[in-house]
């Protein structure tokens, strides 16, 4: 496995040199061509997997080359086993009642202690660990109850992120096991003020579950921890005064679950400070279990989708199966529709070849030059 700390832009370009490939980008400025017609997450090129989820389609080909988005169902996800966690994502084929979330990087394994827990783990070698579910949640309530990590230079993350990098965070940062991060991102746009938040007088996250809660709702945010809420805005003060352009989270996003490297060589001052300097990979905690780790017991959602949607699907809310993107919309926000369009591949992802370069092998060269975990508030801090 291609590492995501080691392999950098000149051994990107030599594997896809010697699978006679280019490699092609994409951007809002430059879309994909007929050939690859969908706009990874990752900002590259390519079909089958690549049209799933983080499929951007306003980079992509077209507003339709990105599959339909799986809509957001109420549950209560509990780790007793991994069964419905599929281990590869690039096989998965857009059906979420067949999976509910997908393994993008790394390594997870099951404690099978007190009813199951899920462990994500970070290596020197892994880059870290990262699972996307396969619904997305179109506004709603989130809860996660997990233990942090309380290694210097380790992130916990718990985040929704949209196709188009709307993104709501829930981090934790290092050894600062009395606190939580929360904060927010509209379509990746990095603001001139910091939108986050600290939250502190935790007792200890690596050795206590606690419930984090995002509350996501058309017109305002929230995060709470245990129940009792430590922050809200309002999608009214979020307004541009001179553009009128709303920098608020409106559009349909997975949710996302990860254990990465912060305090690593290469990563900017900032960012290595913010996660509490370089990681030690010769802790006795690392040196005793052979990695880093954090442990996730359950995952709930509550559903918000907009009643005007639904009934503009000329559908009832039970007849809904997707989302989709219809245009640029106004001041910011683009607009979408609720459908009963299909959100899978009819097989042609599984074991797809990107122009030569199969899917698996391309995924993890992308990511050994852009980074796994690239979020924007990694990019606040300098990355």
């Amino acid at each position: 496995m291609l590492s995501v700390i080691s392999v950098g832009l000149p051994l990107l370009v030599a594997i896809l040199a010697g699978e006679g490939v280019k490699a092609t980008s994409c951007n809002v400025t430059s879309p994909c061509p007929l050939s690859a017609p969908c706009c990874s997450e990752y900002g590259f090129c390519g079909k089958g997997h690549f049209c799933l989820g983080g499929c951007n389609p306003f980079s992509s080909r077209s507003l339709d080359s990105c599959k339909p988005a799986p809509v957001c169902k109420e549950a209560e996800y509990v780790f007793s086993d991994d069964s419905r966690i599929l281990s590869n994502a690039t096989y998965f084929e857009g059906d979420a009642t067949e999976y509910d979330w997908v393994l993008d990087q790394g390594k997870i394994f099951n404690t099978n202690n007190t009813g199951g827990e899920l462990a994500l783990t970070l290596t020197e070698k892994n880059g870290g660990t990262k699972i996307s579910s396969t619904r997305y949640v179109h506004y709603g309530t989130i809860t996660a109850r997990l233990k942090t990590s309380r290694w210097n230079g380790v992130i916990t993350a718990f985040i929704t992120m949209s196709d188009i990098k709307d993104e709501i965070d829930w981090e934790f940062a290092g050894s600062a096991t009395t606190e939580g991060q929360s904060n927010y991102f509209w379509q990746g746009f990095i603001p001139e003020k910091h939108n986050g938040g600290v939250h502190g007088e935790l007792s200890d996250t690596f050795s206590n579950y606690h419930d984090y809660t995002i509350d996501w709702q058309p017109d305002t945010l929230s995060w709470a921890i245990d129940g009792k809420v430590v922050r809200t805005i309002k999608r009214a003060d979020t307004i541009d005064p001179a553009t009128g352009i709303v920098r608020y989270p409106t559009t349909p996003s997975r949710i996302q679950l990860s254990i990465w490297p912060a305090g690593i060589p290469g990563s900017a001052a900032g960012t290595v400070e913010w996660s509490g300097g370089m990681i030690d990979w010769n802790h006795p905690d690392y040196k005793d279990a052979g990695q880093f780790y954090i442990l996730v017991k359950s995952v709930s959602v509550k559903c918000s989708n907009l009643p005007s949607l639904v009934s503009s699907s000329n559908s009832t809310a039970a007849n809904i199966t997707s989302y989709v993107y219809t245009g640029n919309g106004t001041n910011g926000t683009p607009a979408l529709a609720y459908t009963n369009r299909s959100t899978d591949l009819n097989g042609v992802g599984r074991g797809m070849n990107l122009l030569g370069v199969e899917g698996g092998k391309w995924q993890l060269a992308v990511l050994g030059l852009t980074g796994l975990f690239v979020t924007a508030s990694q990019v606040v801090l300098g990355l």
